[in-house]
């Protein structure tokens, strides 16, 4: 059965980095695209960026542009979300998403797997 863990959230101060990984398992992690989205509190949940089975980075939200990192390591069945110059809007809940068969997309209804979440706060 599939499953995706994300791991990495926590507090942060405005510009500080952190590294979210979401571990895979019970799926060829190489074959499929991994989407990373986000509930800001009191706001619906939000694609951020995906990866896909060839390893293109597709942005869904232009203010994480430059910001925001994705990359994946087979070996580890690992994807890892960088995040540099944190902002307090960056504040949400984070989830991956793997959609087994198909190409990136925004839309939520395309993901098969969900992880459980990791919270990240930006604050001073």
């Amino acid at each position: 059965q599939a499953q995706l863990v994300e791991s990495g959230g926590g507090l942060v101060q405005p510009g500080g980095s952190l590294r979210l990984s979401c571990t895979a398992s019970g799926f060829t992690l190489e074959n499929s695209a991994i989407g990373w989205f986000r509930q800001a509190p009191g706001k619906e949940r939000e694609g951020v960026l995906c990866i896909s089975k060839s390893d293109i980075t597709t942005y869904y939200v232009d203010a994480v542009k430059g910001r925001f990192t994705m990359y994946r390591d087979n070996t580890k069945m690992t994807v890892y979300l960088r995040m540099d110059s944190l902002k307090p809007e960056d504040t949400a809940d984070y989830y991956c998403a793997v959609r087994l068969y198909g190409l990136c997309t925004r839309a939520e209804v395309a993901y098969d797997h969900w992880g459980q979440g990791t919270r990240v706060t930006v604050s001073s």
